[in-house]
Formats: structure tokens, C-alpha cells, sequence
């Protein structure tokens, strides 16, 4: 009795105690700042609690005790201590705690995305980030970026400035939608291609696979990749310049200047130039005798290509009115001599292409307008033209010979100009109400208008009429956020699209949709994911319009849509305090209707986008990564997707299709990378370092036609078992502000095939020469 009478008392004074300590309880407020700019995720640490900041550099904390010990922490940054901080002092004013960049050595500030590229992978789509920053003293553009990405194909049909296509869990081309800092790129002309864009461009490049996000206001069928740039307020200037074979140049100069009251001054610009004579082995024949010879290896004649960017932002940062408001122009021109059709068969020599990007920009972005609403506006117009250019009468061979043929042209005898007039308006807002609830909406509405004339044949254009698209894309979302511990969205979109093809013919479609996304993390570093979503996509211009080269037209096509399923898990962990292991699995499943490809026309000159009642996707990736102290990075990728044809009937049949069932053709369902890194640090000198890096590509046989009409020992009917492998070597001196770089391209000069066995460039060799410097504001 006594002992419970002594339990008893204890357990009313503990209740006492803890009730006086929490009211004694108050709660505090901070941000992290850095020349007046929020750190973004900075770790905070008082009295050995750890509290993160968020992405402007606020955090909060509750305590009881008249004094504490803070201690701040960021990649990029010179740790903060601040002892015993009084925090009656604080009731109701901030502790703004300020840092520094660390100055040690510019390896430390080319890292300094990995924390928001980590933040980006731990949201609950199935998403991958690269951190464009590692890639810096190399010649790789934002395609090549991409190739190395678990689930990611990159497809080119030849040399510097060909056309490109991604294939991405399945889906390829159009159903992939390309953003710039969240901005739709449907719109920003030739100039502007992934495979022409260079890498140094980016701070980030993210890949979302399946679902994407309401907020980048997409119609994406299978997914969505968004180039991240930095406009972060500093006064810097990164440039590079590379020389290669097939007399291959390029440049990229990065610059921004900004001052203590917040003006600044943004400057991107690049160049391209290329020969692409590398040699091809291909089917020769004979425009006089009609003679035809197989596996004729012969050089590249016409397909210099040569591209200028320029993309300029003026305006002011971190005002009361706006977090960043930028006013804009992109500039681009690019020139492109076209050897082949969509087969290298056909074969040109003096047809080409020319194309100019006028575009003016406006970007606006500001947090807590109101408490706890954010809102960012963008929009754009493209004022810029294109010229296709087919004058010679001729028929050319592969040795550049040619046979006079009448008055048609080399394919379609014209001068061609025309303008592509597209605009860009977007708004996305999103409203915390509360820590872990917010609400999402997104608009954006686009235009395209295609009005041309024949120069070389005044009286083509009685019967020209202008080409019209409107769409709008509007998306509404909830987010519930535990963080660190679980995160799920819900969303719908609402899809509206107006074409006008001529005079008399004018469609108007609207299509909804609808999605979820979401993750749980049983431990810190163990994570697991899933979402789903009902999608739609619209025929974009091009399919529908064409593109006057090698796409042909086709008024006709419908929407697709299509069910995307996505399941993935991510777990890192330490063994010791040198090595790291990460590892990421994802399961995809898509059945789409009215699936809209690629095939060739009749006359296999060019290629046509088409419909299929449904095809089904299957498949899987696999990304793992080892890392041990900064000495050695290994990693790898590999991904398997099985797309299914499942179009029943068709016409040209009675019964079921024979194609019915059957592995859609021209698509990989297998391939993977492989890399691996050495670095050398102090090598040679202090403050110098040396990588030296290897990668394998590797891509499995697939069909080129119809599995069931073709044969398995007829090489022709595949694309054939690819192996590629790439060296590179850096060097950088001085703390990284001057970087060496040299580099080699499928050293086993292998014949490597994208789409419908057109070949791409063999052994090539690069030296990249880059200078960085970037001054700290004090």
C-alpha cells in the first residue's frame, strides 16, 4: 500500500512537472539566408536536434529553455555556429542566420544541386534527377544526359542536329513532353532540341516517368523531362569551348551578374557545328543503271549542321513584390543539310533547311503572395520562320553522283517559308492550407499557327490556308504531406484542343483525366512508391500538320489515353564511413487506347504517326550506384519493356490481324549502361584533380517490321545488338576554375542504329577546354 501511495505521488508530480514545462513552451521562428537569398534545405541543429529548413530557407522550432546552441549546415556552405542564443530575444522577430558559400575549392560549388536533385527523387513520382552540374568539363548535350537515366532510350537518327526521340518506359516521341524551368517547349523551334542543347545549360534535368506532376500543365501520354536552369543571384561566368572529329565545334558561355539591390542580368548562349561525315555502311544504288550494291561503305556528303542560342533575362530578385521577376529574349538560327529520308536508302545532296527562333519571354514567381500562397506565371510567343529549301532536279547516289530528273525536285521542288507562330501562357498557383495540407491548379494555354508560301511557285499559294491549334490544359490537385514519412496526391485535368486543318475542316476535342501519387518511407533511406493515372494526350501539330521533312501529315488522328501504373522502391545505405550503396527498382504497367506511332508511308520515304486500338506496356528498370570515399563511383542501369499490339482487326483483313498479339516493331525492349569513375584529388599540384571515367551502352536486337512478318534469321528485319564504349578524362586545375577534358565515342567504331536502321556517327574523339569563375557577394 505504501508503495503505491509513493508510485502515486511520483507519477502527479511528473504530470505537474510536464504540464509546467509545456506551458512554458513557446515557439520560434528562422531562416537561413545567403546574400539575402533562402538556403534552401539547410540543416538546422539546435541543441543537437536536427530540424531541416525548407526550400526558401524557413524553419521552426518549439523549446522551453532561455537559451540554446544553433548550428547550421548546407552543401555549398561554411558551417554556422551560434552559441547560446537568447530566445526571449526572438518572441517575435526571426533568428536570420547568414552564410557563406564555401570558397575551398569550386568542386564544393558543383555539387551544390545534389541536395534539391536528392529532394526531387524522394517525391512521390516515379522520378529520376541528374545533376547536370558533374557533367560540366564534358561535350555531352541534354540528350546524352538523358541516355545514361534507368528507363531511358534516346533516339537519334544521326549526327549532331538530327532528329531525336525519347523512348521512356514504353513510350516514345510525343507521348514524352520537354519543359525548360517548368515551361512547355512545344513551342520554342528547331534551335532549341535536346541533342543541340548543352548540358552546361542545366543545374538539373528531371525525368518523371508515368504520372507527372499538375503543375508543369502537361498532356504527356508517358512522362516528362524538365531542364532546370540556375538563376540564382550571382556573378558568375562559365565558359567552354570543344573541337572534334567530323570537324564537330561547340560552344557554351554562361554569365549573370547581379547587384546588391537585387537587379540582375542572365546571359546563356551556345553554338553547334558539324560536318557528319562519318562513315556509313549502307545499300548503294545507281541513279543511271539502277544498279544496287549491299554493304557499300561510304562517307556522309550533305549533312553539315550548324546551330546559334542565345537566351537573355533582365529583372530583379528577392523584392517584396516578387521573389524573381525576368523579361526576356531567345534568339536561335540553325542550318541543316538533309542527306536521307526516313531510310538511307533515299539519298539527298542539295536540299536543306533553315530556321530562325524570336521569342520574347516573361517569367514571374512569388512565394507567400499571401500566407501560404505561391504563384508563378510564365509566358512566351515565337515570332521566328522556317525555310525549306529543294531547288536541284536531281537524283543523287551515295558517292554523290546524280542523274538530272525533270522539274520535281530532289523530293518536292519548292522554296518554302513558313511560319510556325506559337504562343505560351501558364499560371500555377498552389496554397498551403495547413503544414501538411496544400491545394494545387495549374492553366496553360498554347497556340500554334502555320500560315507559309511557296517562293519558287507564287501560284502554290492561291491554295494555301493557315494551320491552326489551340490547346488548353487546366489541372487541380490536394497534397497530404508527413514529411520524411508519407506524402500522397490526387489530381484531374481537364484537356481542351481546337485544330483547323483548312477552310472547311475544323475539329474540337475535350478529354479528362485523373491521377494519384504516392509514398511511404519505412526507414530514412528506404522508400517505397506508387501512382497511377487515367492520362490523355492530344495529336500535337506536328503529327497532325507535319513537320516538312521527313513527318507527313495526318488530319485524321484521334487522342490517346491510357492507364499508367507505377511501383518503385529506393534504399541507400553506409557500410563503414567510406562506402555508399544506393539502389532503385521500379514495375510499369500502361495499356493505351488509340496509341498513336510512328510508321513508314507507302512509298517508305517518310514517316507517318497512325492509331492503334490499344497496346499494352510491361516492364521494369533497375538503377544501382557504389561509391567509396571520393575516390571510386560505379553504377548502372538496366530496363526491360515489352509494348504489345492489341488491335484485334484492321483493315486488309477478314479475319484477326496476323499482327494481333505481336511485340510492336522499331521499339528496344532491352538495354542498359553501365559507368565508372576514378578520382585523383591534388594530383600534380594542390587544389588539382583528375577523373578518369568509362561508360558502356548497350541496346539488345529488336524488331524492325512486324515480328510475325518477318524472319528471325533475315538480318534485315532487325535492328541489330549494339555495344558502345566511351572513355573520358578531366582535368582541372586551379580549385576547377580551369578544366581540360578529353573524350572517346564508341572506341569499338561500331555500327549503332536508333530508328529504322539509320546509322549513327562511329569512332570519334573531343578535347573540351572550360573556364568557371564565380565571385562571392559579401
Amino acid at each position: 500500500m505504501q508503495n503505491s501511495k509513493i508510485i502515486l505521488t511520483i507519477g502527479m508530480s511528473l504530470c505537474v512537472f510536464n504540464s509546467i514545462a509545456q506551458n512554458n513552451t513557446k515557439s520560434y521562428s528562422g531562416q537561413v539566408l545567403s546574400e539575402t537569398v533562402g538556403v534552401p534545405f539547410a540543416t538546422v541543429k539546435i541543441d543537437g536536434q536536427i530540424i531541416r529548413a525548407d526550400k526558401s530557407g524557413n524553419f521552426s522550432f518549439t523549446n522551453s529553455k532561455s537559451t540554446v546552441d544553433i548550428q547550421i549546415t548546407a552543401v555549398g556552405k561554411t558551417t554556422v555556429n551560434r552559441p547560446q542564443v537568447i530566445l526571449s530575444n526572438h518572441l517575435t522577430i526571426p533568428i536570420i542566420i547568414e552564410m557563406q558559400d564555401d570558397s575551398r575549392d569550386i568542386n564544393e560549388v558543383e555539387v551544390m544541386g545534389l541536395t534539391k536533385v536528392k529532394e526531387i527523387n524522394r517525391q512521390a513520382y516515379n522520378v529520376t534527377a541528374i545533376d547536370a552540374t558533374k557533367l560540366y568539363n564534358s561535350t555531352l548535350n541534354i540528350a546524352d544526359a538523358l541516355d545514361k537515366v534507368a528507363g531511358v532510350r534516346v533516339r537519334e537518327s544521326g549526327g549532331v542536329g538530327s532528329n531525336t526521340s525519347l523512348t521512356l518506359n514504353g513510350f516514345s516521341g510525343s507521348h514524352i513532353r520537354f519543359f525548360l524551368d517548368g515551361i512547355p517547349m512545344d513551342n520554342f523551334g528547331t534551335s532549341f532540341q535536346i541533342n543541340n542543347i548543352p548540358i552546361n545549360l542545366a543545374e538539373r534535368v528531371e525525368v518523371y516517368k508515368g504520372v507527372v506532376p499538375i503543375w508543369l500543365g502537361s498532356d504527356a501520354l508517358g512522362g516528362a523531362v524538365n531542364i532546370v536552369t540556375s538563376t540564382k543571384p550571382r556573378t558568375f561566368l562559365d565558359a567552354s569551348y570543344s573541337y572534334g572529329s567530323f570537324n564537330t565545334h561547340r560552344t557554351a558561355i554562361n554569365a549573370g551578374i547581379t547587384n546588391k539591390n537585387g537587379f540582375m542580368v542572365l546571359l546563356n548562349a551556345y553554338q553547334n557545328y558539324s560536318d557528319n561525315d562519318y562513315t556509313v555502311t549502307t545499300m548503294f544504288s545507281d541513279p543511271n543503271t539502277w544498279g544496287i550494291e549491299e554493304n557499300v561503305k561510304v562517307k556522309r556528303f550533305h549533312d553539315k549542321y550548324h546551330n546559334e542560342a542565345l537566351v537573355a533575362q533582365v529583372g530583379v530578385s528577392n523584392k517584396s513584390y516578387a521573389d524573381k521577376l525576368l523579361l526576356g529574349i531567345t534568339l536561335g538560327e540553325n542550318y541543316k543539310e538533309i542527306q536521307t529520308g526516313a531510310r538511307m536508302v533515299s539519298v539527298f545532296g542539295g536540299w536543306h533547311r533553315r530556321g530562325s527562333t524570336i521569342m520574347p519571354t516573361l517569367k514571374y514567381q512569388k512565394n507567400n503572395l499571401i500566407k501560404g500562397l505561391d504563384v508563378t506565371l510564365n509566358a512566351n510567343f515565337n515570332l521566328g520562320n522556317e525555310k525549306n529549301i529543294d531547288t536541284l532536279n536531281r537524283r543523287y547516289d551515295w558517292y554523290g553522283n546524280y542523274k538530272e530528273t525533270g522539274v520535281n525536285g530532289e523530293r518536292s521542288r519548292q522554296v518554302y517559308v513558313y511560319k510556325n507562330n506559337e504562343g505560351l501562357a501558364s499560371l500555377a498557383v498552389n496554397y498551403k492550407l495547413s503544414d501538411r495540407q496544400s491545394l494545387a491548379l495549374s492553366n496553360v494555354a498554347t497556340t500554334f499557327n502555320r500560315k507559309g508560301e511557296d517562293e519558287l511557285n507564287p501560284q502554290n499559294n492561291n491554295y494555301e490556308h493557315g494551320q491552326r491549334s489551340i490547346k488548353n490544359v487546366m489541372g487541380l490537385g490536394y497534397s497530404y504531406d508527413v514529411k520524411d514519412h508519407w506524402s500522397t496526391t490526387v489530381f484531374g485535368k481537364m484537356i481542351t484542343q481546337n485544330n483547323k486543318l483548312d477552310v472547311a475542316e475544323a475539329t474540337s476535342l475535350t478529354r479528362f483525366g485523373y491521377g494519384m501519387a504516392s509514398t511511404y518511407f519505412l526507414q530514412s533511406d528506404l522508400q517505397v512508391k506508387a501512382s497511377y493515372e487515367m492520362t490523355n494526350r492530344m495529336p500535337t501539330s506536328y503529327e497532325i500538320f507535319g513537320d516538312l521533312e521527313n513527318q507527313e501529315a495526318n488530319g485524321n488522328l484521334k487522342p490517346e489515353r491510357s492507364h499508367n501504373i507505377n511501383l518503385g522502391a529506393m534504399y541507400g545505405w553506409k557500410q563503414g564511413d567510406d562506402h555508399r550503396f544506393s539502389v532503385a527498382g521500379n514495375l510499369i504497367y500502361r495499356y493505351s487506347f488509340d496509341f498513336i506511332y510512328n510508321r513508314l508511308n507507302n512509298n517508305q520515304s517518310k514517316l507517318v504517326a497512325d492509331n492503334r486500338d490499344g497496346v499494352s506496356t510491361r516492364g521494369w528498370d533497375l538503377d544501382a550506384h557504389y561509391s567509396y570515399k571520393s575516390f571510386l563511383n560505379f553504377g548502372g542501369s538496366l530496363t526491360y519493356q515489352y509494348l504489345q499490339n492489341k488491335q484485334k482487326y484492321e483493315e486488309g483483313y477478314t479475319g484477326v490481324s496476323p499482327v494481333y498479339n505481336d511485340q510492336m516493331p522499331n521499339i528496344p525492349y532491352l538495354f542498359g549502361n553501365a559507368n565508372v569513375a576514378v578520382s585523383f584529388f591534388d594530383f600534380s599540384g594542390k587544389s588539382n584533380k583528375l577523373t578518369v571515367g568509362y561508360n558502356l551502352l548497350y541496346v539488345h536486337d529488336f524488331w524492325l517490321y512486324w515480328p510475325s512478318r518477318g524472319s528471325a534469321s533475315d538480318d534485315k528485319k532487325q535492328v541489330p545488338k549494339q555495344f558502345s564504349h566511351d572513355v573520358n578524362i578531366v582535368y582541372s586545375l586551379g580549385s576547377g576554375k580551369y578544366n581540360i577534358g578529353f573524350e572517346g565515342r564508341n572506341l569499338g567504331n561500331a555500327n549503332l542504329y536508333d530508328n529504322f536502321s539509320l546509322q549513327k556517327p562511329g569512332r570519334s574523339f573531343a578535347v573540351n577546354l572550360r573556364y568557371y569563375f564565380q565571385r562571392n557577394h559579401q
